[in-house]
């Protein structure tokens, strides 16, 4: 019997501030893929936008990243990565998937590599499958079945964003649904299978889309807490303690500097 399929989970997005529910989103992911007994989740990943993303309200990087790192020190296996805040300038999810996926590869080589050969010869197939990548672009094929796979963890909210006219490449969607693949948590109200269905590229690619459904519904949104914080409201068990106290001593979405 083939072992599980090792699998990195990438979470994109602002993060203005972290929540609970973001956290929650690795979690219900991890159970969904692992109870098939095809997948094993290794690692997680968080990557908050760059500040040149634009979005009204949306604080600098370095405290986005700072939060994020406080939200996850309880977590043995989901990590904050800096890379995409760090660049001249907004990037796209494909771009960013890309670099990560190179970066995943190279930390975790395949399952052929930890195996068979030894450390010396895991190293030179290494650097052959980021080499691939690098030519590739993240095709599936250019990646060897040990190998491990990125897979891009969002809400049902991004996957129906497809459809908003300009927002995204078409190129982009589909190479994100092919290539790397989609763990989708639905949200109270959503019907993504209705958007799959009603999507020709989604529907070519559905056996790569991974729909999970949320049964404990939490409705917890970043944009509901800036406006609690703004009104001097509590969020305590809506966002970790951790991050309340940095946002109070930083005095982060304040009246007078929250915009949205």
């Amino acid at each position: 019997m083939a072992a599980p399929g090792r699998v990195v989970l990438l979470a994109c997005g602002c993060f203005n501030p972290i929540t609970n529910m973001h956290l929650r989103l690795f979690e219900l992911a991890r159970d969904h893929l692992e109870k098939t007994g095809l997948y094993k989740v290794i690692e997680g990943i968080i990557s908050p936008a760059h500040d040149k993303y634009g979005k009204k309200g949306l604080v600098p990087s370095t405290d986005r990243i700072a939060m994020a790192q406080l939200a996850l020190s309880t977590s043995d296996w989901v990590r904050v990565d800096s890379w995409e805040s760090e660049q001249k300038g907004w990037l796209e999810t494909a771009v960013v998937a890309r670099h990560l996926k190179r970066q995943v590869q190279n930390k975790h080589g395949s399952v052929m590599d930890s195996e068979t050969d030894g450390p010396s010869r895991k190293r030179r197939k290494t650097q052959h499958n980021v080499n691939n990548i690098d030519k590739n672009a993240g095709s599936s094929t250019a990646v060897a079945s040990g190998d491990v796979q990125l897979k891009l963890l969002c809400g049902a909210d991004l996957l129906e964003s497809f459809a908003v006219p300009n927002l995204w490449r078409d190129e982009h969607i589909k190479e994100l649904v092919s290539d790397f693949g989609l763990v989708v948590i639905s949200r109270a109200g959503s019907n993504p299978e209705k958007f799959i269905y009603e999507s020709d590229v989604l529907s070519k690619y559905k056996n790569n889309i991974h729909l999970v459904t949320e049964w404990i519904q939490n409705e917890i949104s970043a944009t509901k807490i800036r406006r609690s914080l703004k009104r001097k409201e509590s969020v305590r068990y809506l966002v970790p303690d951790p991050v309340i106290n940095y946002i109070n001593e930083h005095q982060l979405y304040q009246p007078e500097t929250e915009t949205s």
